[in-house]
């Protein structure tokens, strides 16, 4: 979880060296290369079904859309609240995806968490001072689609049901790195000898803790614990990002990004049922 809030510190850093497109070629590039011996360590076959590709194909066309908007989002914002607004959002949006889908119920409680989560979200965004000037800004309007892009390819990842997750994301981040190379990024520009150690020292936290590290110890918690276990310490993200954002870029945090965090990190947790405490 700590890997995952240092995703957005790292993207912050590395917005001054590259664009997004690049960010996404260099990243998920080298996070494919180190994921290959963890697989055949967990000996999870590479097989893939023409069914599972086509949903690998589309997942990466959304999955390159949300890193767009997150790298463009922190780039312009700050990484504290990306961290915050994003994480926490994300998930209210997908109930309410898999509630439109007729996968989800929406009963008084459910109301109720999304009512708090929406307060939540204009707290963060500051809405109550009632400064347009610091809540029509463009990078809100990124992280806004950030979460809602990143439902999308949750859900797209869950109809891969014949292939192990962790082999799904690595397919996932294959296509989206093929994807990225076909119409967006043109390698010859990116001037890596150029880069100092702080361009290097971003990028190899953020393929390893953020990308290979994280996303491995979570699906073979999930395998393990289960889903419900492992998703009560998804609550660390956001505070991990704002954490590390004071630490390591000096941001100052206002009070309305903590208190809308913990409105919505709260209405996550009613309307998934995620038990925070216990054995």
């Amino acid at each position: 979880m700590f890997g995952w809030g240092a995703s957005w510190i790292n993207a912050k850093v590395l917005s001054s060296y590259i664009d997004e497109f690049e960010m996404v070629f260099l990243r998920f590039t080298l996070t494919s290369i180190t994921m290959i011996p963890i697989i055949l360590y967990l000996k999870k076959s590479f097989k893939i079904d023409i069914k599972t590709f086509g949903i690998v194909l589309v997942t990466s066309i959304v999955f390159l859309g949300y890193m767009k908007y997150f790298f463009l989002g922190t780039k312009l914002g700050t990484a504290s609240l990306g961290g915050a607004l994003v994480t926490s959002l994300a998930p209210i949006n997908t109930f309410i995806m898999l509630a439109l889908m007729g996968q989800k119920n929406i009963d008084s409680k459910a109301l109720f968490a999304l009512g708090v989560g929406a307060i939540g979200v204009l707290t963060m965004l500051n809405v109550w001072s009632l400064d347009t000037d610091s809540i029509f800004v463009i990078h809100n309007l990124y992280f806004l689609l950030a979460s809602i892009l990143w439902p999308i390819v949750t859900i797209l990842s869950a109809k891969s049901t014949n292939i192990s997750p962790i082999v799904f994301t690595f397919y996932l981040y294959i296509v989206t790195v093929l994807l990225d190379l076909l119409f967006f990024v043109d390698v010859t520009a990116i001037h890596l000898l150029e880069f100092d150690y702080t361009f290097w020292i971003n990028l190899a936290s953020l393929v390893l803790l953020s990308s290979t590290f994280a996303n491995t110890v979570y699906f073979v918690g999930v395998e393990r614990l289960g889903a419900s276990a492992v998703s009560s310490f998804i609550f660390i993200v956001p505070f991990a990002a704002i954490g590390l954002s004071i630490i390591f870029l000096g941001e100052t945090i206002s009070p309305s990004i903590i208190i809308g965090a913990i409105m919505t990190l709260f209405a996550v947790k009613i309307i998934n049922g995620i038990k925070i405490f216990g054995r």
